[in-house]
Parts: structure tokens; C-alpha cells; sequence
């Protein structure tokens, strides 16, 4: 988040064009920084020393550790030190900018004091920016005095670092009893905390789409419904991890919403999500009344056919859950491993139809779904098959419906997001 905020600091200042910020930023992830550059941005060796050590490595064909000890410019601890800063994307920044602008070390030095101090940054929220120290510095962000606000913003950041992107940054939380907004997506817990998590986008989709994409790792036109979908997953796994960190509470989760081109009332909290440099926002309330819109948008995005079991299948499956996202990955992954996916279905309801009329060999159910959820669709595949087998799907938080899925007759469950070995080998142990 240090690279996104100061070089927009740096823009602003005129020292950079949002084109050369964009560029900069793109070539961070690859880079790999130099230990010259690392020593002089920590005020161990002077822009003379380094140019000299590099100047002589290319003499000598010696590391640039080695002879800055030698000359007697670091000790043996600080390379060691040096060393272990090296994946730091404040320091690749730097270094990048640096290369690329050709700015004297002295201008970046006072620009970053004048940053400091337009932030109001202490001298350890500084240093946690610098480290990309997310549960650090999001106090300074999205502090409140509401329970889990700011812890509920952290974990959501931390996940895109995870899923989506490290190209991101956030402006400050700002409360509110009602906004506009064109796209409104996310998802509900509901049980001894009501807790909203909606990710919102005021005009253009572009803030919203990248977030999307990132998540689905899929490229999507303006309007898709497909967009929608991955944001609610997205909002999914955000929940699940967090009612996992309420373990102590009653909590369950509602399936993800929609609503587009409403007004949304009731107190809670805006924050600013950039995201590779476009606007949209984390909505979050806590405990409070809150309407999101009149009329939520309504979509069934449409099911893949089934395939015909080849003879050398390992199996036939139908998969079951209201996420196209979700349905496309597990397809994909049983697909390239040899089994049938047979038929699809959006809710519990049609799951159970589906494996009525194929008798696939395992069915998978996602736990949180609307018309019907997985544990009843589980309770009427049971009661019409003893010998069927089932594995569910669920995200991080649905510990007490994955044991009542298990009482019931599940054979398996498998978390979202998922991992490939784990899948396959779920399915290898119930082929038996």
C-alpha cells in the first residue's frame, strides 16, 4: 500500500504522470532490489559508496556484500540485515523509481517527508506502511469505535493480497446513514451479530470489474452478471474467514446480494478502495438497521450442460451450488482429471432433481444457497439414496452445518477457495 500512496503523493507533486505511477507500479512485482539501493535508503552507505562497490563488482566479479565489507562500508550484520529486506516493496519502489525517473535520492528523502507529514503518520505507523504491515496501519485508516469495523476492514485487505491483488490502497473510513451508489454487491451474517459486508461502486464499473477479474482471474464486460457473482464469492470468503474469528457466536451466513442503481440506508461505514488506481468502496455495518436498496437484482447465471460419461471416465458428478464462479472452477478441475460432470444445478431444489435424474456417481453441495440450502437438499438425496455420496461445499465458518452435514450422511467437505490436491484427492478416497 506504501508504493500506491506515495507514488500517488508523487503525482500529485508533479514529479511523476499517473502514466509513469502506472508503470512503475507494473514493474515492482518483478524486481528484484539491489543492496545498494537498500543501504542507501537505511543511511548506511552514500549514492558515492554504492555507485563505487558497483563499479567495482564489475571489476572483480565479486558480491556487492563482499566488497562493501572489504571497504569497510558495512559490517557483516548488516548485509545480513540488508539481506533480509530484499523482497521489501518499499524498498523495489524506491529502486524502481529511482532507475527509471532518475530523481537524486535527496528529492525522493524530501518527498517522503512531506508525506509523512501530510498523512500525519507517527514515526511506527510510517515504518508498518513501509512494511506493507496491513493489520499495523488500517487503524490509522478505518478506525471505530463500532466492534469488529476496522478487524472486519483488515481481513477484507488481507484477502485481496491473497486473491486478487497487492495493487491497492484505501482512503480514510468515513460513517454514514445513506448513500447513492450503482453497484452494490455482498453478502450478510446474521445470527448474535448482524454484520453487512458490501463492496460498492458509485458511477463507472471500473473499480468493481478489476476486483472481479482479479478474483476470478477472468476478464469480464461491463454489465456481466459474472461480475457480480465473483464479488459475492469474493464477499464470501471474506464472511467465512471472519465468522471463523467469532467462533464464540452464533452467527450464520445469508447468500450474497445484488442490488444496482439504489439508495441505501441505515448507519454504517464508507471506505475508499483503490484498486490499480480506480475508486470504489467497502461498505460494512455492524449491529444496525440497514436497507440496502427496495428491490435486489435478481440473476441465474446460465448452467453448463452435462456431459455423456465417456468408458473410460472415473466418474460421473453434478455439481451444485449458485455461484457460476464456483461451478466453472470445481468443473474445471474435475474435468482435468478425468471425471464426468453430468449435470449443474443453482439451489438445493434442482440439485436434488439433478441427481434424480443422473444418478451420478458423488454430487457436490454448496451449504449456503437461496430456494433451498445444501443441508436439506443433503437431507432429500439421503432419504431417496442411503448409499449416495455427497461432499459439501463451504466456506471458513460453517463448522456447525459441516458436523450437522456429516450426521446427516455427508460422505465429505471440501472449503472454498479451493485447492487442487485437496479436490482430487476427496474424489480419488471416495472412488475407493
Amino acid at each position: 500500500m506504501f508504493s500506491q500512496l506515495f507514488g500517488k503523493h508523487l503525482e500529485e507533486q508533479g514529479i511523476i504522470s499517473a502514466t509513469e505511477l502506472q508503470d512503475i507500479l507494473k514493474k515492482v512485482s518483478s524486481e528484484r532490489v539491489k543492496l545498494g539501493t537498500i543501504a542507501v535508503a537505511e543511511g548506511l552507505m552514500t549514492e558515492q559508496q554504492s555507485e563505487e562497490v558497483n563499479h567495482l563488482q564489475v571489476q572483480f566479479d565479486k558480491r556487492f556484500g563482499d566488497i562493501a565489507v572489504e571497504k569497510g562500508y558495512l559490517t557483516e550484520a548488516q548485509v545480513e540485515d540488508l539481506l533480509s529486506k530484499q523482497g521489501s516493496s518499499y524498498m523495489k519502489f524506491l529502486q524502481v523509481l529511482l532507475e527509471s525517473k532518475r530523481i537524486a535520492p535527496s528529492k525522493v528523502d524530501e518527498n517522503m517527508v512531506q508525506f509523512q507529514k501530510k498523512y500525519g503518520f507517527s514515526n511506527d505507523e510510517f515504518n508498518a506502511l513501509k512494511n506493507d504491515d496491513i493489520d499495523a496501519i488500517i487503524p490509522f485508516f478505518a478506525y471505530s469505535s463500532k466492534p469488529f469495523v476496522t478487524d472486519m476492514v483488515s481481513l477484507t485487505l488481507r484477502n485481496l493480497v491473497r486473491f486478487v491483488t497487492d495493487d491497492f490502497y484505501i482512503g480514510t473510513i468515513k460513517p454514514v446513514e445513506s448513500f447513492d451508489y450503482k453497484i452494490l454487491v455482498g453478502q450478510m451474517i446474521k445470527g448474535s451479530h448482524n454484520i453487512v459486508l458490501a463492496f460498492v461502486q458509485d458511477n463507472d464499473e471500473d473499480g468493481i470489474r478489476d476486483l472481479a477479474e482479479g478474483f476470478s482471474d477472468h476478464s469480464h464486460n461491463a454489465g456481466n452478471n459474472e461480475i457480480y457473482d465473483a464479488i459475492g464469492e469474493f464477499a464470501n470468503i471474506c464472511n467465512g474467514l471472519f465468522v471463523t474469528e467469532l467462533s464464540s457466536e452464533e452467527v450464520d451466513m445469508e447468500p450474497p446480494f445484488t442490488y444496482l442503481s439504489q439508495t441505501a440506508k441505515g448507519k454504517g461505514y464508507l471506505v475508499p478502495l483503490f484498486i490499480h488506481g480506480r475508486e470504489m468502496k467497502i461498505f460494512i455495518a455492524v449491529d444496525n438497521e440497514v436497507v440496502l436498496g427496495d428491490t435486489p437484482y435478481s440473476y441465474v447465471i446460465e448452467k453448463k450442460a452435462g456431459t455423456e460419461a465417456s468408458e473410460d471416465s472415473k466418474g460421473t458428478v453434478v455439481i451444485v451450488d449458485d455461484s457460476a464462479l464456483i461451478r466453472k472452477m470445481l468443473r474445471g478441475l474435475l474435468e482435468a482429471d478425468g471425471y464426468t460432470v453430468v449435470g449443474e444445478a443453482v439451489n438445493g431444489e434442482e440439485g436434488v432433481a439433478e441427481y434424480k435424474k443422473n444418478k451420478p456417481d458423488i454430487i457436490t453441495l454448496d451449504i449456503t444457497m437461496p430456494v433451498m440450502d445444501g443441508l436439506e437438499a443433503l437431507k432429500q438425496i439421503m432419504e431417496y439414496d442411503k448409499e449416495a455420496k455427497v461432499i459439501m461445499i463451504t466456506a471458513a465458518g460453517q463448522q456447525q452445518k459441516v458436523i450437522t452435514a456429516l450426521k446427516l450422511g455427508a460422505a465429505k467437505f471440501m472449503m472454498k477457495p479451493f485447492n487442487k490436491d485437496e479436490v482430487i484427492g476427496a474424489f480419488e478416497e471416495l472412488r475407493g
